[in-house]
């Protein structure tokens, strides 16, 4: 995989260098503190041409460096359940509580799956979960417009998410889902945690069967235009709530 741009290259090499394979930088390209962190890794790097930059990554927004890296590690989803298991900087953004798991349903544009995973790093604390059909995966656009986040995001790619949610529910989380209308507003209820939110497309929502899984169904305050919020937006509206209700010691599990 390729990524590119100076953030997405910077919190790569700061937080998982040994991912990191080559380096390609324009011949012109002036960044001391990048170029020195370079030196120290130690890792393999080429000069090259505008349009030599350009024929290995044909994308706007290149920023003069390019690095080959290896292909995107999924996490497993069993080890949300268990963040010991986790990478040192998954785990660290954890701390003592049990990571809040967003399940993102047809979620296709890799604009607004990288701007979820950015959003997630930001406030810490959660996992993200895809399906593996019918999803964009996490693919080199994707990880450009996280910047970073997918270093401290674990992400679980799951053949079918309606089992996935049983095993969360089974894991003791509690399963809320959003929806345009007639869900609770969520600054009016006091969310349980652990908790897995359940996200769906803009166009389509979540898909049949999904709905009735989930134990609460909550809704974004909406008095202006009959609209519907970007599905990167919501999500981060979501993530801001969450957080701010979230406490270290989980509510209890619900009985089945």
């Amino acid at each position: 995989m390729l990524l590119y741009g100076k953030n997405s290259i910077k919190e790569r090499l700061r937080v998982n260098p040994r991912t990191v394979k080559r380096i390609f930088l324009e011949e012109s390209f002036d960044d001391p503190s990048l170029s020195e962190f370079l030196r120290k890794q130690r890792i393999p790097l080429k000069r090259v041409s505008r349009r030599e930059l350009f024929r290995i990554k044909p994308a706007e927004k290149l920023q003069g460096i390019i690095a080959e890296v290896s292909e995107f590690e999924y996490t497993p989803l069993e080890d949300f359940f268990r963040p010991s298991s986790l990478r040192p900087s998954e785990a660290d953004v954890f701390s003592s509580a049990r990571p809040t798991v967003v399940f993102l349903d047809r979620i296709e544009d890799p604009q607004n799956l990288g701007g979820i995973i950015r959003t997630a790093a930001c406030f810490g604390g959660f996992g993200l979960v895809l399906p593996r059909h019918h999803s964009c995966q996490v693919n080199e656009t994707v990880l450009h417009v996280a910047s970073g986040g997918e270093n401290y995001v674990p992400i679980a790619l799951v053949t079918n998410l309606s089992a996935a949610l049983q095993q969360a529910k089974k894991a003791g989380y509690w399963i809320a889902g959003s929806t345009v209308r007639g869900g609770s507003d969520i600054r009016s209820v006091s969310l349980p945690f652990p908790l897995a939110l359940v996200l769906g497309s803009e166009g389509k929502g979540m898909r049949q069967g999904l709905d009735k899984l989930l134990e609460l169904k909550l809704s974004l305050p909406m008095s202006g235009a009959p609209l519907s919020f970007n599905v990167a937006i919501a999500c981060a509206m979501f993530c801001y709530e969450i957080t701010r209700q979230r406490v270290q010691i989980p509510t209890e599990p619900p009985t089945s």
